[in-house]
């Protein structure tokens, strides 16, 4: 075993943070947290774990569930994509592989969401396997320590950097390992400010001794996000609201959401987007509304683009509504899975007492 790796096992025993899924070597509880802490917190992964695992308890369970009920109990956590996989995955488990996660790496690599950290993560905690696992905890902490300078991302510094922790891998104590670097990330190895003083590898580190911890790991630029500007036509008719459902596949894939464009340009001013609003959602989603009034505003930053949200209550033309449209009760909107942005408009919904029930017009209450 490496000095690196005595000390981190060392500091591990100490240290480990105390998380449900460690409390038990159940590989369906390890597989649902590491998927759930892919771009999320721990602290903000946490409820959503035990919610999932108290309404899927197996893997048998997940495969059953409908798509719609699972993004709804995923809903809020963000990369929806997540949960579709997670219930294709289980479909596969239940079908090849008589309901039981499979425990080497090349066979978890085959299951839908599954990648290279998440099958060395499941391999090494779940069974043992001496697999390394490269999260972004543990890509900061290599790279500090061992002064690793190739740009974060590339090719070859995840080469190099699963190669560094492969060769301080101690055999039969990959688990720990793993979970030590991810958890020193966490709480010593921050992004900014490392706490370097409670640092158990802090003599090996060569980012400290050069006093360049802020400069590690080295990343490339990141282009400025695009700015999008999105009109939301609300349409509320007799107690009932419009929705449509997204595609399958793409950016929030099988959710449910108002009708809504882009706005061609860059943000602009209120009455200009109230203006262009009926002819952009005519000419996108063969919707003929009319009489829009400001409802609510909501800015939303995605991976690669940020939205402004420019949510306006609307009537409705006489008319067939086109295919992909339903009517949905004011009442029972919590039930429907959406993202962020539409959750924000649909609770402003919900506490407006103002409506009419004739074709989205607001009168004032009695």
């Amino acid at each position: 075993m490496t000095g690196f790796a005595s000390y981190i096992l060392k500091w591990y025993a100490r240290n480990a943070r105390d998380l449900p899924w460690r409390r038990r070597r159940d590989p369906y509880a390890i597989w649902i947290s590491e998927v759930m802490l892919q771009q999320t917190r721990v602290e903000t992964a946490l409820p959503y774990f035990e919610r999932w695992m108290a309404r899927f308890p197996s893997i048998p369970s997940l495969a059953a569930a409908s798509e719609q009920t699972v993004l709804k109990q995923w809903e809020g956590l963000g990369y929806y994509s997540r949960a579709r996989s997670l219930r294709r995955a289980a479909q596969i488990i239940v079908r090849d592989h008589g309901g039981q996660i499979p425990s080497e790496v090349d066979a978890l690599r085959l299951l839908p969401g599954v990648g290279a950290y998440t099958a060395g993560a499941v391999a090494s905690i779940a069974f043992g396997k001496d697999e390394p696992a490269l999260d972004g905890n543990v890509r900061r902490v290599l790279a500090r320590v061992f002064n690793m300078r190739t740009p974060a991302g590339s090719p070859l510094a995840e080469r190099r950097l699963r190669d560094l922790s492969t060769q301080h891998l101690p055999k039969g104590r990959a688990a720990d390992f793993n979970q030590a670097l991810m958890d020193l990330g966490a709480a010593v190895c921050l992004p900014r400010n490392p706490k370097c003083e409670s640092c158990p590898v802090s003599r090996l580190c060569e980012a400290k001794r050069r006093g360049q911890q802020a400069q590690l790991p080295v990343r490339a630029r990141k282009a400025p996000l695009r700015q999008v500007l999105l009109g939301v036509a609300v349409i509320v008719r007799q107690g009932r609201v419009l929705l449509g459902r997204r595609p399958s596949r793409g950016l929030l894939g099988g959710m449910w959401e108002f009708p809504q464009a882009e706005i061609p340009g860059k943000p602009m001013d209120l009455t200009i987007v109230r203006k262009r609003l009926p002819a952009v959602i005519l000419e996108t989603l063969k919707l003929r509304v009319r009489q829009p009034q400001p409802l609510i505003q909501v800015c939303h930053a995605y991976s690669h683009f940020e939205v402004n949200v420019q949510a306006f209550r609307c009537g409705i033309a006489p008319g067939e509504i086109p295919q992909g449209f339903r009517w949905v009760s004011v009442r029972q909107l919590s039930r429907y899975p959406m993202g962020r942005v539409d959750r924000k408009i649909a609770d402003s919904l919900k506490h407006d007492q103002g409506w009419t029930g004739r074709e989205g017009v607001r009168t004032s209450g009695r």
